[in-house]
């Protein structure tokens, strides 16, 4: 594995001013945000929804602050015996400069599931492409390739350029690479030590483990991914992970290179402590969600290790989109506050949120 940076000492992290002030942009009840994204062009907002009670809608458009169901409503009612028309449980949201709007339908077997009911021996999953052109679904992927009791796609990015969506795939400590053309799937980096937790490293947040209830601490492989806007540059990390990684999109998208090339590929770029959601900027700099700091950092593309902002209401900042306007946008999941990791109590503070925070300059 190829390091490009100097290791940053997590205790030498440079700081910026905290000017940066977050905003509250939409609240929503006691139903939890997960995916975020901002359309480049239009900078229409959409925040998605995982399937847990209470249930409203999978995916929504943000319209004066108020939620709407979309691409229409049909597509957000409850109907698990039809999965290829209604939203399961909606993970992760992708706007691109194309205007379309991408949708990652996870509902993972029970094991793999970080949130769900636990009980389902085989996941549902598909990949949606909806035009915001006239908010029409264009295609669906639906992964028959890939092991569905293993697998638990979990973010999503779109390589315009090549044709191809890079998934991260905590089930399989691997990424999923989908050529949108043929519709096939490759996985890649499976167990790498890119992909996979570091052991034995819990997240403590509020204060405490974050401990399922069954005494099982949380974990998660890789999850949090980021493209850059010239496609070039794909950053992961696992959650239970001090490390970020990044490769070459043309090395990803090389199908004569083994895992063991691809190892080679990759480039450590900064220790950043825990890290959820991930996104970069048209500058090239990788936002970052910090979970124990209540507050977002970014690195930049000399490795450099920043803090955006800390607030204490960012409690498991989850998912991010970058609007035209100047904005960081990024919904506060609280998943550590739920009831599975705190004895059967809530913690969560509602109302969940979104917040935005202006970029650096």
């Amino acid at each position: 594995m190829k390091k490009i940076f100097t290791t940053i000492s997590i205790m030498a992290i440079a700081y910026v001013s905290m000017a940066q002030q977050l905003i509250e942009v939409a609240s929503f009840g006691k139903n939890q945000p997960i995916g975020v994204a901002v359309a480049p062009r239009s900078n229409r907002l959409f925040v998605s929804f995982p399937r847990t009670d209470p249930y409203l809608y999978g995916l929504t458009e943000i319209v004066n602050g108020q939620r709407v169901p979309f691409p229409d409503a049909d597509w957000n009612k409850v109907d698990t015996a039809q999965s290829e028309t209604h939203f399961m449980s909606v993970q992760d949201l992708y706007a691109d400069y194309q205007n379309n709007l991408w949708v990652l339908d996870s509902y993972p077997a029970g094991w793999a599931a970080v949130i769900g009911d636990g009980k389902k021996k085989e996941g549902k999953f598909k990949l949606l492409k909806i035009s915001l052109d006239d908010n029409k679904v264009q295609r669906i992927y639906t992964f028959d390739d890939l092991p569905k009791d293993k697998i638990a796609l979990n973010d999503m990015c779109i390589d315009n350029s090549r044709q191809l969506a890079y998934m991260s795939d905590p089930g399989q400590h691997a990424i999923v690479v989908l050529d949108l053309q043929s519709g096939k799937s490759r996985v890649v980096l499976k167990d790498d030590k890119s992909t996979v937790a570091e052991p034995g490293l819990k997240l403590h947040l509020d204060g405490k483990d974050v401990i399922n209830n069954d005494g099982t601490p949380f974990v998660s492989n890789v999850n949090g991914i980021a493209l850059t806007s010239d496609n070039r540059w794909f950053y992961f990390r696992a959650i239970n992970q001090t490390k970020l990684y990044r490769i070459a999109t043309e090395h990803l998208a090389n199908v004569t290179l083994t895992d063991a090339d691809l190892s080679t590929k990759v480039q450590m770029v900064a220790e950043t402590g825990i890290c959820h959601g991930m996104i970069a900027d048209t500058r090239g700099n990788v936002y970052l969600s910090d979970s124990p700091d209540h507050a977002i950092q970014y690195v930049t593309t000399n490795g450099k290790v920043h803090f955006l902002v800390k607030d204490a209401r960012l409690s498991w900042p989850d998912s991010f989109g970058i609007g035209n306007d100047g904005y960081l946008y990024v919904s506060a999941s609280q998943m550590n506050r739920l009831p599975r990791y705190n004895n059967g109590e809530s913690k969560v503070e509602y109302p969940y949120r979104v917040y935005k925070v202006k970029l650096p300059k």
